[in-house]
């Protein structure tokens, strides 16, 4: 195989409308979302694209990360040969530190170059897939509970199953009043998740907590803030109900320690807050060393960013607990990709094409881009 070489690098910031609401214990996310759309082509032809999704209350701004792009990691990439994906996101550590949704925007738009150039999806090149659907859970964080219930009832009707209600905003007795109701409302199969997104008050969790546990839960995520790891680790020891951490683990350092320590039952990969696949098979592996099994968490993102995540939870077994990518689909206004991401009955079919596995509509993503940068 001839060697191929990027050629030129293009990030598009876009501002998609949102059709939802999302409140959560950390924030809210309303009107739209700005992401980076990196474009990489090469001297083969081939086009490559990722997507950074920040949160400037989760992991940093739009603004850093597509300056991270546009200014550090643009040398990087530029005349480079992109099946050293390994090497290259070495160097990309070394040339700007931090901005992890910025630097798996980068692998991601590599892996697709690669996926497409060898006629293999993603998912292959990670080791290849143990499954080929992955069960899809969607957020209620509407902070109008009726319209939430409304589409909990519709997707529960197109075969969604897994539900994580988004707490800590609204005082613990309106949270038992939402369990309460959607447990009154919905079939006993319906699977209810509870996630704080560290809007607990450290002090006083675990007597709350305890209340929450009468819903019976599948799991609790992140009660309390991320830094907060030795609370998280007693709430850890006082629940039946397993604890999913979530901001407490970033990096393979955050896994090693809450693993090493039991701080929690259950982590949540996100490749946006690890910064790339690669490194979130990292952490995943560090959690199946301890038992600790995973779920496929996400950001903000666009079908792009899904894609990836998609491909790393279908070639890695330890990511078990499904996946929260429904918002190409149901929360934006209209997604990037040319073809809808692909969900069938409250499952996410892994593609089977080259690379990410759909194409992006680039004409889409002019229409949203609010700046482009050359």
């Amino acid at each position: 195989m001839k060697q191929i070489k990027v050629t030129a690098a293009t990030v598009y910031i876009t501002d998609i409308p949102v059709r939802l609401m999302r409140r959560h214990g950390s924030g809210d996310v309303a009107g739209s979302v700005k992401n980076a759309i990196l474009k990489l082509e090469t001297d083969a032809g081939i086009t490559g694209w990722g997507d950074a999704a920040p949160w400037a209350v989760f992991t940093g701004t739009i603004e850093a990360n597509a300056a991270a792009l546009h200014v550090y990691l643009r040398p990087v990439l530029i005349g480079a040969d992109p099946f050293r994906i390994e090497q290259l996101m070495h160097d990309a550590d070394h040339a700007v530190v931090g901005h992890p949704e910025a630097k798996a925007a980068m692998e991601m738009a590599l892996f697709d170059i690669v996926g497409q150039a060898s006629g293999l999806p993603v998912a292959e090149l990670l080791g290849g897939r143990c499954r080929d659907d992955i069960p899809l859970s969607f957020s209620v964080a509407d902070p109008d509970f009726a319209r939430d219930m409304e589409m909990v009832k519709r997707l529960y009707g197109e075969g969604l199953r897994l539900f994580k209600m988004k707490t800590g905003f609204a005082g613990h007795a309106a949270d038992l009043k939402r369990m309460e109701r959607f447990r009154k409302e919905l079939p006993a199969d319906a699977d209810l998740r509870i996630d704080y997104n560290q809007g607990m008050v450290t002090h006083d969790a675990i007597r709350q907590l305890r209340d929450v546990e009468s819903f019976k839960p599948t799991f609790i995520e992140q009660p309390v803030p991320g830094h907060h790891r030795a609370a998280l680790a007693e709430i850890t020891r006082a629940l039946d109900t397993p604890v999913l951490a979530d901001e407490s683990v970033f990096t393979t350092t955050d896994a090693l320690l809450v693993a090493s320590q039991r701080m929690a039952d259950l982590v949540s990969i996100k490749i946006m807050k690890h910064g790339g696949m690669l490194a979130g098979r990292k952490v995943a592996a560090i959690c199946e060393a301890a038992g600790i099994a995973c779920y496929g968490g996400d950001m903000f993102e666009t079908g792009i960013a899904h894609l990836a995540g998609t491909h790393v939870i279908a070639a890695t077994p330890n990511i078990s607990l499904g996946c929260e990518f429904y918002q190409a689909k149901y929360f934006l206004e209209r997604d990037l990709l040319a073809e809808p991401f692909p969900i069938e009955n409250g499952r996410v079919i892994v593609p089977r094409t080259p690379g990410l596995g759909i194409k992006v509509d680039e004409d889409r993503v002019k229409h949203y881009a609010v700046e482009t940068l050359k």
